[in-house]
């Protein structure tokens, strides 16, 4: 198949006005001119007209089974109230409530034009079901507590590994990992045995990491409101010893394969720590946004060589748009919040942090998020009828769903396959 676009944007490399995607099977043959890869294609041609052909975009932290939430609870004064919120709406909430929104919020994703993510998994149960529910590549974090229920902390972890050893074998564009929740909710030794189990097999690991100014207190002057509120149910001998980032250094957490999610709040020798370690952060603006977080210091964590990407999170802690109306699930809303904050960020950084910088964080780079010879044929088709030289910032601030979503070769959203949009 030879895809034809009045604009390709292969990511890692340059525009390609009239540019065409020769895909066999469910791998890129060639990106480049469409005259020169017309005669180089067997199979069909389809041209996609007026539109922007680009890598489709990669979320790298999202809570997919909180979907249906949204809208639930309004910005909190504290961190700590909108977390004790939650944990109240959780407790009300069915299995099958959860399954619906996990299945949700994926369709939501493929229409905005993102085919993979890196999901927090609260419920599990729910996995086997929900992956054949979509076609989204999906890398699912297990989520990881213990401060509640009292467990041990090798009780935990043995749990969590009996878990992916019951999920093999896996579906085609699923995968594993570990998600050790916050240091504030699960125990130092917790955190210890996760950074452990995941090293040994290779597994990505993500945890929220410094995300709010009361976490921050807790842990740099064991003092706050999450302090107050946890030292009836946790040891609290690991606070006032130092940063949220150097907390979770400490217990080896940090490697090239660790993703941290928000670090809002950075102390002194936190940036230098980050960048040795080779772990990425996800910033995800709309729920900054929504906590009103002190400014997220992006231009500091790129310029020391920290990977920054973005992700949606879940929409419990997005704020209603326009009118009141309910949020969706939506990368290129998260794109237009960050470049609102950060005016000297070019809309063309932005695009990589949703596809190229998210897929290397997740251990898909080179494999998705850049349209490439031997990468995997998952593409998105933006319509697009402005300046060829405005052609990325057209694509940050496109309204609504794309035009089509391609997966591993497969048309699954779009008037060009069978299957209509989710």
């Amino acid at each position: 198949m030879l895809l034809r676009s009045r604009m390709v944007l292969p990511m890692t490399a340059p525009s390609v006005e009239d540019g065409a995607v020769l895909i066999s099977r469910d791998r890129i043959m060639a990106v480049g001119p469409y005259r020169d890869l017309v005669g180089a294609s067997s199979g069909p041609v389809v041209d996609l007209g007026d539109a922007v052909l680009m890598p489709g975009l990669v979320n790298a932290h999202c809570h997919l089974d909180y979907t249906h939430l949204a809208g639930h609870l309004a910005p909190p004064r504290r961190f700590t109230d909108w977390l004790q919120g939650v944990l109240g709406l959780k407790a009300e909430w069915s299995f099958s409530e959860f399954a619906d929104s996990w299945l949700a919020g994926a369709g939501e994703l493929l229409r905005s034009g993102c085919t993979s993510v890196m999901d927090f998994e609260a419920v599990p149960e729910l996995l086997p079901e929900a992956w054949h529910g979509t076609p989204l590549r999906v890398l699912s974090a297990m989520e990881i507590t213990g401060i509640r229920s009292g467990r041990q902390p090798g009780d935990i972890i043995e749990e969590a590994l009996g878990r992916f050893e019951r999920l093999q074998p896996l579906p085609s564009g699923k995968a594993l990992a570990l998600a050790p929740h916050a240091p504030y909710s699960t125990r130092p030794e917790l955190l210890k045995l996760s950074a452990v189990a995941a090293r040994e097999r290779g597994m990505r690991i993500s945890c929220h990491v410094a995300e709010s100014m009361d976490e921050f207190e807790m842990f740099m002057g064991a003092t706050g409101p999450m302090y107050q509120w946890l030292k009836g149910q946790r040891d609290m001998s690991d606070c006032g010893k130092g940063s949220p980032v150097k907390h979770v250094a400490g217990l080896g957490l940090l490697s090239p394969r660790a993703v941290l999610v928000h670090v809002n709040h950075l102390a002194e020798g936190d940036l230098a720590v980050l960048a040795t370690s080779g772990a990425g952060v996800v910033h995800c603006p709309r729920s900054h946004d929504y906590f009103g977080h002190v400014p997220f210091e992006y231009e500091t964590l790129v310029g020391a060589g920290v990977p920054v990407s973005l992700g949606t999170d879940s929409l419990l802690s997005v704020r209603k748009s326009g009118r009141g109306g309910r949020p969706r699930l939506s990368l290129f809303e998260e794109m237009r919040s960050f470049l609102r904050l950060h005016p000297g960020v070019s809309p063309k950084e932005a695009l990589r942090m949703v596809t190229v910088v998210g897929a290397a964080q997740m251990g898909w780079g080179g494999e998705i998020g850049e349209l490439r010879t031997g990468c995997l044929a998952d593409l998105v088709v933006v319509p697009y009828q402005g300046s060829l030289a405005e052609a990325e910032a057209g694509v940050v601030h496109h309204p609504g769903d794309v035009a089509g979503v391609m997966i591993g070769g497969q048309w699954v959203v779009g008037r060009w396959g069978d299957r209509p949009p989710s």
